[in-house]
């Protein structure tokens, strides 16, 4: 017991004198800041003028068929934010299943959901594997009026009408079921870039729904299972580096988001990409080298 003691009180230490180098990180009130107040003028230019040199991505951007987002992380007292088409809300495919986690978390912590191995089995599942038997499972035990009570929650704002809409999760991940589609665009699971980087910009922090419940988020979300898009360029040149992940794709619609965390403090960073493309799985697997260039230039 005695050595049990001493390894907790080691860990406490250990957090406290590193607190910017573990996640979730360990952040007091007033250093969380709103997402746009973070924009950073030299990271934006230098992420369009990247991204603009391609043609094909230019023309997407152009058409509001391409969103970026980016959040520098590795700087903890100055953190930046650069996105395009920021407020462009576009069909997600299973990108949004991390929201149905985010409503998850909140019902088992306030008693409305009980934490089952059922539960913590289709969470994981759910978000690694990306299956759609146990998002759906989810969902049914969550219901709607849940997860949109989350999304459009103050403490979070990941909907927000006034601003583009958002994170939303209004269908089953089945053929079958009643809907609750968003109400901007009709969507069923839809996103921005923006609120997905609020997102993981405030789970980083350990701000959705308690640290706890942040850290298991981030658990969950750990080692993806699906090693496309990101992950794919990321294997290659940052194959030490932690990951904390959620893609979709349907059709022509194709989405990624991660949480990038390198042993090198120049390499933490929040990356959220959304396509409208036949090619968009390609387009996001090769957007990583150019905003690492930006991250690492700017």
């Amino acid at each position: 017991m005695k050595k049990f003691q001493l390894l907790l009180l080691s860990f406490f230490i250990t957090s406290f004198l590193f607190g910017q180098n573990v996640l979730p990180i360990q952040s007091g009130e007033l250093s969380i800041k709103p997402l746009g107040s973070l924009l950073d003028k030299e990271l934006q230019n230098g992420l369009e003028l990247e991204l603009n040199k391609n043609p094909k991505w230019k023309k997407l951007i152009q058409q509001n068929k391409l969103a970026v987002g980016v959040i520098d992380l590795s700087n903890q007292s100055n953190i930046e934010y650069a996105r395009i088409n920021g407020n462009n809300m576009m069909y997600a495919a299973s990108l949004p299943k991390i929201a149905v986690l985010l409503a998850a978390m909140d019902a088992i912590e306030k008693g409305e959901l009980k934490e089952t191995p059922e539960v913590v089995s289709d969470m994981k599942l759910m978000i690694s594997k990306s299956n759609n038997q146990a998002a759906t499972r989810m969902i049914d035990r969550l219901g709607f009026d849940k997860i949109e009570s989350v999304l459009t929650d103050e403490k979070y704002q990941l909907y927000d009408e006034e601003h583009g809409g958002g994170l939303w999760v209004g269908k089953r991940y089945a053929s079958s079921g009643a809907t609750n589609r968003e109400p901007l665009k009709n969507l069923s699971h839809a996103a921005t870039v923006n609120q997905v980087c609020r997102f993981y910009y405030l789970l980083a922090n350990g701000k959705l729904v308690n640290y706890k419940r942040s850290a298991q988020m981030l658990g969950i979300m750990e080692n993806p299972a699906l090693h496309h898009k990101f992950v794919n360029t990321l294997d290659e040149i940052a194959p030490n580096a932690r990951l904390f992940r959620k893609s979709g794709s349907w059709k022509n619609f194709h989405s990624d988001s991660i949480l990038v965390w390198g042993k090198d403090p120049k390499r933490r960073y929040i990356l959220v990409a959304l396509v409208d493309d036949a090619s968009g799985e390609k387009i996001i697997r090769n957007l990583v080298k150019p905003v690492e260039k930006v991250l690492k230039n700017y």
